[in-house]
């Protein structure tokens, strides 16, 4: 069987492979992009589709405002409408340290490019009269948004195949290795790829991959539990969310113009790689709906009409994996978002296409760097050895 060539291949079909695969067709690379299901099928497309910068690490802003910019683009450059709706972001909190963090994190995010405006008492409850008075503080991202996640991947993963993309969904790789001067790639059904240079995204399946490189990392799968309720009349313009460190506390929901909330957040359930399933638990979803009375009392007569999860990758420190192998030149990484990757994915992408084409980039990414797992394991290896 014939091997199929490319300039790039791009493995996993969420928002950071497609945007990838979409930025570099339009830097003039060629491009195939292998999809085990179908494009945004997993945490891509069952997030709570927030469009939020405020709250991230101060790090990855700059990815982050890079992608805002293509989200305000998204309708011209991808020709449909994905319901990009910049309505603002809101974190709310109900403890006073957490109001410290809110003035600290608002000083140190303008100067990474992103204006908030923290609100207490009566300026808060005049801006939002539906908050709760738990509620001590809001801080108001008016920038930000939210999109629709069952639209947005596979949009740009169409626009991308406009471009002269090979997109091919239904394919799992099961073997990669660096041959040569290039990649070999291989699908369970026993066809061959190979390409100069690769971008795994795979999501919570990365590790099974960048395993085969030698970057083993100790990345985990968690189902987000999400519901939506019932339409009431449009009242909530912007998205929200609990900033807690208490986990149970930490929900968020966002109004469509059709009416409907989106739910999310709070505890997780359970997911696997190996069946692709994830479950939402109902006791989640009881002890989300008393954390939304807390937050805003007039929910509480609200019928949840639909409940879903999907499979999330989650990494220790939670920090994404993006940029260059430290084993591998030519291979590339954007993975591990753990439950924050809509958002700041068309970034990403835009970043991965700019390195894959040029070898560089602008924005810092050594955080975020795949070789932070080598280096804890020889640093646990060393202090073992110690002892």
């Amino acid at each position: 069987m014939k091997a199929l060539a490319s300039d790039v291949v791009i493995i996993g079909g969420g928002i950071v492979g497609t945007t990838t695969a979409f930025f570099l067709r339009r830097r003039g690379q060629s491009v195939r992009l292998l999809e085990r299901g179908l494009t945004g099928q997993q945490a891509s497309g069952v997030n709570f589709g927030g469009v939020r910068r405020q709250g991230r690490a101060l790090e990855q802003l700059p990815l982050a405002n890079r992608a805002l910019a293509t989200w305000q683009h998204a309708n011209k450059w991808l020709g449909e409408d994905v319901e990009f709706l910049a309505s603002g972001h809101t974190r709310v909190c109900y403890r006073e340290e957490d109001v410290d963090t809110f003035v600290r994190y608002a000083v140190d995010a303008r100067a990474c490019g992103l204006e908030l405006q923290v609100l207490q008492g009566a300026a808060m409850f005049e801006r939002f009269p539906f908050l709760g008075r738990d509620v001590l503080a809001a801080s108001v991202s008016p920038l930000d948004g939210h999109a629709n996640p069952r639209l947005a991947a596979p949009a740009f993963g169409r626009a991308a195949a406009r471009l002269g993309a090979d997109l091919h969904e239904s394919v799992e790789v099961v073997r990669v290795e660096h041959e040569g001067a290039g990649f070999r790639i291989e699908d369970k059904a026993g066809r061959v790829y190979r390409c100069a240079q690769l971008v795994i995204c795979a999501g919570a399946w990365a590790n099974r991959l960048s395993s085969q490189f030698g970057e083993t990392v100790p990345l985990e799968t968690r189902g987000p539990q999400m519901a939506v309720t019932e339409p009431v009349p449009y009242v909530f313009r912007s998205s929200m969310g609990v900033y807690t460190s208490v986990k149970a506390e930490s929900v968020y929901f966002r109004q469509i113009p059709r009416g409907n909330l989106i739910l999310g957040g709070g505890l997780h359930g359970p997911s696997s790689i190996e069946t692709c399933r994830a479950g939402v638990l109902p006791l989640n979803t009881v002890r989300q709906m008393a954390q939304f009375r807390r937050l805003v009392p007039g929910l509480a007569p609200l019928q949840v009409i639909r409940t879903w999860s999907g499979v999330e990758g989650y990494l220790p420190d939670s920090e994404p994996v993006i940029g260059p192998s430290s084993t591998t030149p030519g291979l590339f990484y954007g993975f591990g978002f753990s439950g924050a990757g809509f958002q700041i994915g068309p970034g990403v992408g835009e970043t991965l296409a700019e390195l894959v084409s040029t070898g560089a980039t602008p924005i810092a990414l050594d955080k975020f760097s795949i070789d932070r797992f080598g280096q804890q394991a020889a640093a646990s290896q060393e202090t073992a050895g110690a002892t």
